[in-house]
């Protein structure tokens, strides 16, 4: 084998190297953003649960003047675990979904029955659960 023929092996050996090292790293970044983007959007909407809690704590509070605060407020709730339910396949946070879903349901039942104070800590907890796995 000539030195000639060596050295173009060798020149596309190193180009194949680099070009399946850019391949490599683009492949990692665009799942790394990905990844990223999507804790993002978890920490975001969990954000706007929590404020969506605290609208609901008040609204409670505030219940003899306007009921259909309560009901408002548990709708944004839903509404919000609704976008980090389409954007995650994330085991954890869909548990806390789940787990945050179910109290809000349930807050939503005692005051349809009635209740104008129902108990909001299963909802404050779920939703403290909820923040605690989205924060990357």
């Amino acid at each position: 084998m000539s030195k000639v023929t060596s050295r173009h092996r060798g020149r596309r050996i190193t180009i194949a190297a680099a070009t399946a090292a850019v391949a490599l790293t683009v492949g990692l970044t665009t799942t790394g953003c990905d990844a990223v983007n999507k804790a993002l959007d978890c920490v975001q909407t969990a954000d706007a649960i929590a404020d969506s809690v605290t609208d609901l704590q008040q609204a409670v509070e505030n219940a003899a003047n306007d009921p259909t605060q309560t009901q408002e407020s548990l709708t944004s709730i839903e509404k919000n675990l609704d976008k980090i339910g389409e954007k995650t396949d994330n085991t954890d946070v869909n548990k806390a979904v789940d787990d945050l879903r179910e109290a809000v349901t349930n807050v939503r039942t005692a005051v349809d029955n009635g209740d104008n104070t129902p108990d909001l800590s299963p909802v404050t907890d779920a939703a403290g659960e909820l923040t605690k796995v989205c924060t990357p």
